[in-house]
């Protein structure tokens, strides 16, 4: 069926955005972080990741709660390692840290062929997949994981909520061979919870297998979902899994205590976050086949793996990508009237004008 959608141009969306991340005590360059995230979000067709979606994480679990300070500063934890950074966000807005930390990467890629950031005591940054698309825009092989705010996926075999969503986001420079970056970018859960979120929102089922309800039943009805099930069954909770490894090795502490400020204050609470950028150079061998350089090799790999009756098959950030097209050429970002009216909320709280819904333009898509 096809949807209607309004259109908010950018600056707007901003305004209303960076004005809620002040009303809440953040400042300016946080907030246009904040809000900077949030639009590469809705402009891509990540509507579990949008504005609606950060300010409630918020509200919840960050200013409104422990896990955020709105001004905090970043710590650079002292390391041996001249390719590696390790940082205490003493947790700084999610948004600032980790484009701050994909920047530090991207610079020490430039100068080592590859760099890591280490960030531990951080609040969650929303959408993985913006920064990785940020970098591979700029020409770099980027990857990042994160420990979700909360412990709401239940391990392969369990029947007990100890894992975050744990999502996982890989970006490539490869605008050149198809037109965009591709980005690999997916929680470990069947879904994620703000997905959860944006079908309550819209009155629609989740997925069947997808999540329990609170006495441990499979459901999908959103309104009565309480917990998420791994994807793949044991191979999502391996990779689940993976990210809270990571966060171990970097000072993070039990998942299931993870933004739940009132339980065990001798304990952490905190998210971590890694990233890692690999400078294409550093990893080219040099001897591609038929006189090929590297990005060549690339696109002639990609047009084979797509080949052979497999034209139609789409490639990871594409569905985005196409998404990031249809908002320019309707002059804006795109949101349901769910969405406005959940923005209205936001703007009341902030005091700055509402969105008319009258007044905007609309497209069906």
């Amino acid at each position: 069926m096809p949807d209607t959608y309004c259109i908010i141009p950018e600056a707007q969306h901003n305004l209303l955005t960076e004005a809620a991340y002040r009303h809440r005590g953040y400042t300016a360059d946080e907030a246009a972080d904040g809000a900077r995230l949030c639009a590469e979000a809705s402009r891509h067709g990540i509507r579990t990741h949008n504005a609606i979606k950060a300010l409630h994480l918020d509200h919840l679990f960050g200013s409104g709660s422990k896990g955020c300070v709105p001004g905090a500063r970043i710590e650079e934890i002292p390391s041996r390692f001249p390719a590696s950074k390790t940082w205490n966000a003493n947790k700084k807005l999610g948004q600032s840290t980790a484009y701050r930390a994909m920047d530090a990467a991207i610079a020490l890629a430039d100068t080592y062929g590859v760099g890591t950031v280490s960030v531990d005591n951080a609040f969650h940054y929303l959408w993985g997949g913006g920064y990785v698309l940020d970098a591979a825009r700029r020409g770099y092989l980027a990857y990042t994981n994160c420990t979700a705010a909360l412990a709401e996926v239940v391990p392969f075999g369990g029947k007990f909520p100890t894992l975050g969503t744990n999502p996982h986001s890989w970006g490539f420079p490869t605008t050149d061979a198809v037109g965009f970056p591709i980005v690999i970018d997916w929680a470990t859960s069947v879904i994620a919870m703000g997905r959860v979120q944006q079908l309550k929102r819209e009155g629609l089922p989740l997925p069947p297998n997808a999540a329990l309800d609170k006495n441990g039943n499979p459901t999908v009805d959103p309104h009565q979902a309480t917990s998420l099930l791994p994807f793949g069954a044991h191979k999502g909770y391996g990779l689940s899994l993976i990210n809270e490894l990571v966060g171990g090795f970097i000072g993070g502490s039990l998942p299931t205590l993870r933004s739940r400020w009132a339980e065990r204050p001798e304990e952490k609470h905190t998210c971590s976050f890694f990233f890692q950028v690999i400078h294409p150079d550093a990893i080219s061998g040099g001897a591609f086949a038929k006189g090929r350089n590297q990005a060549a090799n690339v696109k002639a790999v990609i047009e084979d793996i797509l080949g052979h009756g497999n034209e139609k098959c789409v490639l990871p950030g594409e569905p985005e990508a196409k998404w990031a097209k249809r908002c320019a050429e309707a002059g804006g970002l795109l949101f349901t009237e769910a969405e406005v009216e959940s923005f209205n909320e936001l703007a009341a709280e902030a005091g700055v004008p509402r969105w008319s819904r009258s007044a905007a333009q609309s497209i069906v898509i």
